[in-house]
């Protein structure tokens, strides 16, 4: 069975964007994104809301040429990735190897972990809020930013309970930490 994994950049106090859905304060230098390629680079399937993935649908056409090589490898990679969206509100998907979907569906998704070659990523708050809730993530990878934000788009919703374990931790010379945690059993 392959595993399902979380990852957020969050601000210390733990929003995803600010009150005006800024994000730039989050973005990554250079040893924090090579870090993300790693762990990213391992997803065979990644699973997306419709806000992350209009906010990363830019990777799919975005001219990298001149870019950094962190930043051409990341485009290679999710362009690579297979891309599952759920959202209701979306009228189509403009990437490669995208799919929407008009309901979450907890038993696919059960489905495609038990079939999957390769781990499945979850990205969007709320999308990882109700697999978290189903007992279907199986770690959550957080790098905390060295922000203090004050509200917008929390990296957990009020109310989601779940036991966690801290298996791996690193420290990046900017400034932010990365937690990695096995999500337990019941609460």
């Amino acid at each position: 069975m392959a595993e399902l994994s979380y990852t957020a950049i969050a601000s210390v106090d733990g929003y995803v964007n600010d009150v005006s859905g800024g994000f730039d304060w989050a973005a990554p230098d250079e040893e924090v994104h090579a870090f993300v390629n790693a762990l990213e680079r391992e997803a065979g399937t990644a699973l997306y809301g419709r806000r992350l993935y209009e906010t990363m649908a830019v990777w799919d056409s975005w001219d990298v040429e001149g870019e950094p090589e962190v930043v051409r490898d990341y485009a290679a990679l999710w362009r690579d990735t297979d891309k599952i969206v759920y959202s209701r509100t979306l009228d189509a998907v403009t990437t490669r190897r995208t799919r929407l979907e008009r309901e979450l569906d907890l038993a696919e998704v059960r489905r495609l972990k038990e079939e999957a070659e390769r781990p499945l990523t979850v990205g969007g708050p709320g999308l990882a809020a109700q697999l978290l809730g189903a007992r279907l993530v199986d770690e959550i990878r957080l790098f905390l930013v060295p922000w203090i934000v004050g509200g917008g788009t929390r990296a957990f919703p009020d109310g989601l309970r779940c036991p966690l374990e801290l298996v791996d931790e690193r420290r990046f010379a900017g400034g932010v930490a990365y937690l990695r945690y096995r999500v337990g059993g019941e609460s």
